[in-house]
């Protein structure tokens, strides 16, 4: 699956530079695997294949968008375009 746009600037320079500034340095190797394995991920049905770091769709008013645990509150959240494509891939924290 190709990353089609990155919200979060912190995430956006990391995933360009490989530098985690801005980004806890313990959820960066983390974010690094997470990212590989949306990018490796043929569709969204491998998605929720283990390892699938807690993969789920949220509900009501986020409906449409899928979310991964990088930490207990951190979450990479994500909608998909219609060719598949990764759009607005965010780090959120949901507490």
């Amino acid at each position: 699956m190709d990353i089609v746009s990155v919200r979060h600037k912190a995430l956006r320079a990391y995933l360009e530079s490989g530098r985690a500034v801005g980004l806890d340095s313990r959820v960066a190797s983390r974010l690094r695997n997470m990212v590989a394995f949306l990018v490796a991920a043929d569709g969204v049905e491998e998605l929720t294949i283990p390892p699938n770091f807690g993969f789920h769709w949220l509900t009501g008013n986020r409906k449409g968008t899928a979310a991964m645990t990088v930490t207990r509150n951190w979450r990479l959240t994500f909608r998909l375009d219609e060719m598949g494509g990764i759009v607005d891939l965010d780090l959120e924290d949901y507490h």
